[in-house]
């Protein structure tokens, strides 16, 4: 499966400002590491693409009641502290900065890989 090629791009627009930042591909589309650790990801093509956030299972109930959200979901077993978030709701760059910024932040919290 593509990912969404501009997704992808303004995400790393946002994480420029962090050193040991990343990309691997993975989960059929591209994955946004820091120090190792999977911070966000974008997967789908064109414009339904979706952007995966790492929230961590403490945040993720709260992360799923804004719009948009959904449990990542892969095969049939949720991913608790892993969300996606619809790229209809990431069209105004602050949008789309918050979730990769609260992707980063998540993985800010874990010892590096």
């Amino acid at each position: 499966m593509a990912y969404d090629e501009g997704l992808a791009e303004r995400v790393r627009e946002r994480l420029a400002v962090h050193q040991d930042v990343t990309e691997k591909k993975m989960f059929g589309g591209i994955a946004f590491l820091y120090r190792g650790n999977m911070a966000v990801g974008v997967s789908g093509s064109g414009s339904g693409g979706d952007l995966m956030v790492r929230v961590g299972p403490e945040h993720t109930d709260a992360a799923l009641a804004r719009p948009g959200t959904r449990v990542f979901d892969m095969t049939g077993r949720p991913m608790r502290g892993w969300i996606l978030v619809d790229s209809s709701v990431l069209t105004e760059d602050e949008a789309l900065g918050q979730w990769v910024d609260e992707g980063h932040a998540f993985a800010a919290s874990l010892p590096p890989k």
